[in-house]
């Protein structure tokens, strides 16, 4: 885990490239918003936000002159609506922005902004964010491999994306994890397959703080759901080991838990599982994912240093010399998941 502890403190931003802009456009993810990222930026004054224990969240509630903060208001409740109702506008009479926060510490800088129903003063979230065209893959990504799906817009530099709810991975290993009632197995075995899908699509720094905990009573027990909600990092790190939770050393709490309820050959069949899944989203998704993967493989959204160790990582990891060739994340991704599912596929087709 030691071995991870270089991983870049801050990774740059990639402008979207036309190839990019044009497959955004063609799946309904663009549209003109009203609003850019900048516009947030004029605030005249910031104030620390700190929990429900006085401990500081690292996020500021920002404040904007009174006019100032009526024009924000009108535009970001419609940018809400846009996101969780298609631009239906009679649900924005009863809308109002609650609070704007920003936040200085990780890479992205994001404003987050609550809105809440004046009629019964229930809340929700959206983020408004720089657009970056590797966070824009992984949540693509997401979309149509992982079991989640994601709601996001992008208006020329800016990125809108909903809020994914659940207990942050680090709280819950903190306060939640040795609680009476938690399901430890099925915790292990969902550990397990989010660790698997990360590593097939390529998305690094999953420490503790990067994902959720969702947690869904079932009929007889519970079920528990780990889901990413920090992309900045797909495909950008050289080191495959980046890719997987389970070398962070902030996960290994859970990684310990897993040695000792998990064998081997458990792990293994949760592993064939989630490839499985993740075989029939691909073929169902088949065209768009095409697409996507194209536009990875025109763009630059790495270091050529950080692509070769990968590419080695890659050809040793599935003894393949061919990824030595690939030039870029874009065509390290495809043959990664081509040789990770490419017998599950068949398997499927054969049906």
């Amino acid at each position: 885990m030691s071995g991870l502890n270089h991983i870049s403190k801050k990774k740059p931003f990639f402008p979207i490239i036309p190839p990019l802009r044009k497959y955004l456009r063609k799946e309904g993810r663009e549209m003109k918003l009203g609003l850019q990222y900048v516009d947030l930026l004029e605030h005249s004054l910031a104030i620390p936000l700190l929990d429900k224990m006085g401990k500081d969240t690292l996020w500021e509630t920002v404040h904007y002159s009174v006019e100032r903060t009526m024009e924000l208001k009108k535009s970001l409740t419609l940018i809400y609506v846009l996101l969780r109702t298609e631009g239906d506008l009679s649900s924005a009479r009863h809308l109002d922005v609650d609070r704007i926060d920003y936040c200085a510490f990780g890479n992205s800088n994001p404003f987050r902004v609550r809105i809440i129903n004046r009629y019964n003063d229930n809340y929700d979230y959206f983020y408004v964010k720089t657009a970056d065209a590797s966070r824009i893959y992984g949540l693509e990504l997401e979309h149509l491999l992982s079991p989640n799906r994601i709601s996001y817009f992008v208006d020329e530099t800016t990125l809108i994306e909903e809020h994914i709810a659940g207990i942050p991975g680090d709280v819950f290993i903190d306060r939640w994890l040795d609680l009476p009632g938690v399901n430890k197995v099925r915790l292990a075995k969902e550990f397990v397959k989010f660790n698997e899908r990360c590593h097939l699509r390529l998305l690094g720094d999953m420490r503790s703080y990067n994902y959720v905990v969702d947690i869904t009573p079932d009929f007889d027990d519970v079920q528990y759901r780990i889901r990413a909600i920090d992309f900045d990092q797909q495909s950008y790190e050289g080191r495959r080991r980046v890719y997987l939770p389970q070398f962070f050393k902030e996960n290994l709490a859970l990684v310990n838990m897993g040695m000792q309820l998990i064998n081997q050959r458990t792990v293994e069949q949760y592993q064939n599982e989630e490839r499985s899944l993740i075989a029939r989203r691909l073929i169902r998704s088949r065209y768009r994912v095409k697409d996507l993967l194209d536009c990875m493989e025109e763009d630059n959204i790495s270091t050529p240093d950080k692509v070769r160790h990968l590419a080695s990582d890659l050809a040793d990891f599935h003894q393949n010399k061919d990824f030595l060739n690939c030039k870029g994340m874009g065509s390290l991704l495809k043959m990664h998941l081509k040789q990770s599912l490419q017998k599950h596929i068949r398997k499927l087709r054969n049906l």
